[in-house]
């Protein structure tokens, strides 16, 4: 047996997304870094092994602009170029590239943490069995992340945490039980079924579960077309102990299945004959264990109230989605849902270990409440979660910094880092000193001011309310619809959505009734008027009205979004779960005519926000049908020292990108990234000089490190070809000394 002592900055224990994101976010910081993982894939409960898809903030369309960036941003997208169809092992590829990309991780497979060497509230190293090789690693480094879902480091470590549900008095939390209990929600193993194109029998094992002496057949949906995660609620063993008990759920789980793929292979109730079962998981997917206490606990307030910490490093937005106790043999439902009007924070005060000093955590380990662990415990929340803490633990350790004085006193050395990564972060402005665009002014060959959409592809009829948000900076004083009317009257609100990240009608400002004679494709001016202190997002209620629909439009208005209006069904027992504004209309808009806007001018690539937030945030041309070659330019009042340009490309972070097979997005490369783009510099006076030039972009975020640094007083991107958006769109230029 060998024995190795390996040392980095950081070593983070647990390969899954918050994992990937921790090592990837502090090696970019600079920090030489250890990831290990006990598993031979990367990816935790999203790997080939489990089968999870990725969910996140987007809550599969639920929450809009909502899609994560960062890393975990750059995950999706890449995997919808390199895996359209949603291959789990295409998946597994996709994790490893990125972190063999980074030439500071060296990466352990296969290695099992088992040991824990702490004192005076600091780890000083763990120790794992790397299976195979038979050997035995001892990591040192001043810096842990655990991320290894259960918590095991932390636990070894003396690191305080909670298991179970707290008591509703605890934090006065109306979905937290009045008795507190050692309940958490259950495992998870799913299976996959093909079509043999021959009848192929079933034999189902002795063990095989006879699912119609339980109540599954009657409360779960069971079909011949589903697989993988839309059998999410084979779930079981939230009243055992998931860690200690995890052989006996992995039985009772492959019982169940087996029992379910018995069901519909032999029950005659189903069309299955050609059917066979082409995989089942051997790995129980684990939602909760231990969760640390930082200093602070994410709690339900915080996630519906959208608590605006000063500290806040990563969002999410998915439900707090909680599961009975009992699993697939609870009579209620599998789950129930409460969505946050948008977006929620989360602070870097609940990503590290309040009594354990260098012990940083992400996934669904943090500091959150088990009703606030409900939303927080998806994985692409885990994965942004992951980043934040390993570019904190990378901040910290170069600055010479505990966790809580990084949190506390120096927070805008997080902010500048989080702002540069690109990170998954609402409300953060980009007001980092170094970052030299800030004091350049931009200009463009064109800019979408005036927009008109006026090409019909269709017609809605407003048969139920319709919503519409539409980016006011810095006013609103009217607009048009092209409509069809077969006479009668038209009511229109104008909403304002209150929070900046939020998408819904939350406070009336204006509303009109106009009077419609009958006939086809007849512009229509509504006469709402709106001047917010700041650009804002309007949301536009077009009420119910028999005879009349609007014409939508194949090329939508940048940042319109557009809903229809649900009612609950009457047995919702949890109103507040309910989203009665649905989005429709995906990749479409409405014919409108919009008055003089400054949503897409020139500056807002300029320091601000690098996502939608009160607004699109990005930069338009004109239509390339007129602005064929359409370009953007930085000018400085006095020459700068350029040695990395950093452009940050639209990603369309509406669109809900997924890993698996959740649903299909019908492109591989993002049509509103830039294609094709030439970076060109000059001082004043002189030739342009070409610093990149890029073709075939399928990414968000391109970083150009030049051989060698370049004095300039203007710097222009100009655009070649989109991925098929009708316009050009940057989100932000930065450019940096070093």
């Amino acid at each position: 047996m060998q024995q190795l002592e390996v040392r980095n900055d950081l070593t983070v224990v647990g390969g899954g997304l918050a994992g990937i994101c921790a090592a990837i976010g502090a090696a970019r910081q600079g920090s030489t870094v250890a990831l290990v993982q006990n598993r031979p894939v990367l990816g935790g409960n999203s790997s080939s092994e489990v089968r999870v898809w990725v969910c996140g903030a987007t809550a599969h369309g639920v929450q809009s602009f909502a899609r994560e960036t960062g890393i975990m941003g750059e995950l999706f997208v890449e995997n919808q170029y390199q895996n359209p169809l949603g291959n789990p092992y295409y998946w597994d590829l996709v994790l490893l590239e990125a972190v063999r990309a980074e030439p500071l991780i060296t990466l352990y497979l296969n290695t099992d943490v088992r040991t824990v060497d702490a004192a005076d509230g600091a780890i000083r190293s763990v120790t794992g069995w790397q299976l195979g090789s038979e050997k035995e690693i001892r990591f040192v480094s001043p810096v842990f992340v655990d991320c290894s879902g259960d918590g095991l480091v932390g636990m070894l470590a003396g690191a305080e945490y909670r298991t179970g549900r707290e008591p509703r008095s605890q934090y006065g939390e109306s979905w937290a039980p009045e008795v507190p209990d050692a309940n958490t929600l259950g495992s998870t193993i799913l299976f996959y079924t093909k079509d043999a194109g021959e009848p192929v029998r079933f034999v189902p094992p002795s063990f095989a579960k006879d699912v119609t002496e339980t109540a599954i057949p009657d409360r779960r949906v069971i079909r011949t077309d589903l697989n993988g995660c839309a059998y999410w609620w084979i779930e079981w063993g939230g009243e055992l102990d998931v860690v200690d008990d995890n052989e006996a759920i992995r039985d009772e789980l492959q019982a169940v299945v087996y029992g379910i793929w018995d069901h519909i292979k032999n029950s005659g109730r189903f069309d299955a004959d050609n059917l066979t079962l082409e995989w089942i998981g051997s790995v129980p997917g684990k939602r909760e264990y231990r969760r640390f206490v930082g200093d602070h606990v994410l709690t339900q307030h915080d996630v519906l109230d959208q608590t605006e910490f000063a500290d806040r490093v990563a969002f999410g937005g998915w439900s707090i989605d909680l599961h009975p106790p009992g699993g697939v043999y609870a009579a209620e439902r599998g789950s129930k849902h409460w969505f946050s009007d948008g977006a929620y924070h989360i602070p870097l005060r609940s990503l590290y270990s309040h009594n354990i000093h260098n012990l940083w955590m992400a996934g669904r380990n943090i500091s959150a409440s088990h009703v606030a662990f409900g939303t927080t415990r998806v994985m692409a929340t885990c994965a942004v979660i992951g980043e934040a803490a390993g570019i904190g633990a990378a901040v910290a350790l170069r600055n010479g910094l505990t966790p809580r004085e990084l949190a506390q006193d120096r927070f805008d050395l997080m902010k500048y880092a989080l702002t540069r990564a690109d990170a998954s972060v609402l409300g953060l402005t980009d007001d980092d000193p170094a970052n030299l665009a800030l004091t350049a002014t931009a200009t463009a060959s064109s800019t979408l001011t005036r927009p008109a959409f006026e090409v019909s592809s269709g017609t809605l009829p407003l048969t139920a309310d319709l919503g519409m948000i539409i980016p006011i900076d810095p006013s609103l004083d009217g607009f048009e619809l092209l409509v069809d009317s077969a006479g009668g009257s038209l009511t229109v609100e104008l909403h304002d959505p209150v929070k900046p990240q939020n998408y819904l009608p939350a406070k009336l400002i204006d509303s009109a009734t106009i009077d419609l004679p009958a006939g086809e494709k007849r512009w229509v001016r509504i006469p709402l008027t709106w001047y917010p202190a700041e650009p804002s997002n309007a949301f536009v209620v077009l009420r119910q009205s028999p005879g009349i629909a609007v014409h939508t439009t194949a090329a939508p208005l940048p940042g319109a979004i557009h809903f229809t209006r649900r009612e609950p069904s009457p047995d919702e027992q949890w109103t507040e779960q309910f989203r009665s504004w649905k989005h429709i209309l995906p990749r479409t808009g409405l014919c409108l005519r919009l008055g003089e806007t400054a949503a897409y001018a020139p500056a807002k690539v300029l320091g601000g926000q690098a996502r939608p937030y009160g607004g699109p945030n990005h930069w338009s041309s004109e239509d390339l049908a007129w602005d064929a070659s359409p370009w953007l330019q930085l000018t400085w009042p006095e020459p700068v020292t350029l040695a990395e340009i950093v452009v940050v490309l639209d990603a369309d972070v509406q669109e809900d990108l997924i890993n698996l097979h959740h649903h299909r997005t019908p492109f591989e490369a993002l049509p509103t990234l830039l294609a094709d783009y030439t970076l060109e510099a000059r001082t004043a006076g002189a030739d342009w000089t070409v610093v990149a030039e890029v073709s075939g972009n399928h990414h968000r975020t391109q970083r150009h490190l030049l051989p060698t640094p370049i004095e300039a007083t203007e710097l222009r991107l100009t655009a070649h070809r989109t991925h098929g958006n009708p316009r050009a769109h940057v989100v932000s230029i930065r450019a940096y000394r070093s």
